[in-house]
């Protein structure tokens, strides 16, 4: 009886726990040094000894380490970022879910094969043209949030195909009847349509943000200035001076840093499950 339950459920459990723990270990080891006062690798395990907030406060306070600024950046360049993609993946979703025009087929697939290739491939092209543009509009070249802004930009139509997919379970009836009562395009997209895909906007939102938060191969090409960096850029930083006695600073950092993804994610997590079942099936 026992190994019947072992092969046919137990195995599951199993792997359950071991994945559990995969996952779980690695986080309790940064909380771990986040309030380790001596914040070492060596004084550092799973299972914290001491408590203290020192490196939370030498995160603060250190004007080497202006960490307050780095918060400020990345917040504005993930507002930024994450509502221009969410907008204009939505705008080109519902072109191609409700309009049969020529060249939609290729356009869709042109989209596809574009996300194949990630955005660090035009490193290169992307930094010779802002140092050009940045020597002519200084505001938006190197070491701008501005510059580094738009050049994530560039990957506005990233939620295209999820949020398609969640526009084509939306019956086309309710269009036709806001056509028959005067209604234009705009307003059933933005008076009909968009309040019922709350769900896939706010999965698609929480994508772009996570991915935004987590940039750190172009943004350390383009933010080099200490007061420019982002969260991404400025923890590299700390760990790569001193990996040994900075990993309890570095460790409160990514602590604080992860704090906001994890509070959208609460905040946004009723809508997640829906969005992604419903988007994902076309």
């Amino acid at each position: 009886m026992s190994f019947r339950w072992w092969r046919e459920v137990g195995w599951r459990h199993a792997g359950g726990l071991l994945a559990v723990a995969f996952a779980v270990i690695p986080v309790l080891y940064v909380v771990s040094a986040a309030f380790n006062p001596l914040g070492t690798v060596v004084s550092t395990g799973v299972v914290p000894t001491r408590f203290s907030f020192a490196n939370f406060d030498s995160l603060f306070t250190d004007p080497a380490r202006p960490f307050p600024r780095w918060a400020l950046n990345t917040a504005i360049v993930c507002a930024v970022v994450t509502g221009v993609q969410v907008f204009c993946s939505a705008l080109a979703a519902y072109a191609f879910s409700r309009f049969r025009f020529r060249g939609r087929r290729i356009g869709q697939l042109s989209l596809l094969l574009i996300q194949m290739f990630p955005q660090f491939l035009a490193a290169v092209a992307l930094f010779s043209l802002f140092t050009a543009i940045g020597e002519i509009v200084p505001a938006i070249g190197l070491n701008t949030i501005t510059g580094y802004s738009l050049v994530l930009m560039g990957g506005a139509l990233a939620q295209v195909w999820l949020i398609k997919g969640y526009f084509d379970t939306v019956p086309r009836e309710l269009d036709e009847a806001a056509l028959l009562d005067g209604a234009g395009r705009g307003t059933i997209l933005f008076r009909i349509i968009l309040p019922l895909a709350r769900p896939i906007l706010a999965v698609t939102g929480l994508l772009a943000f996570v991915s935004t938060i987590g940039e750190f191969l172009l943004a350390s090409v383009f933010l080099t200035d200490s007061q420019s960096k982002t969260l991404a850029v400025g923890l590299f930083g700390i760990i790569a001076a001193d990996r040994s006695d900075n990993l309890g600073v570095f460790a409160a950092g990514a602590l604080m840093t992860a704090l906001p993804a994890v509070l959208l994610f609460q905040f946004l997590q009723r809508y997640i499950l829906g969005g992604l079942t419903a988007g994902s099936v076309k």
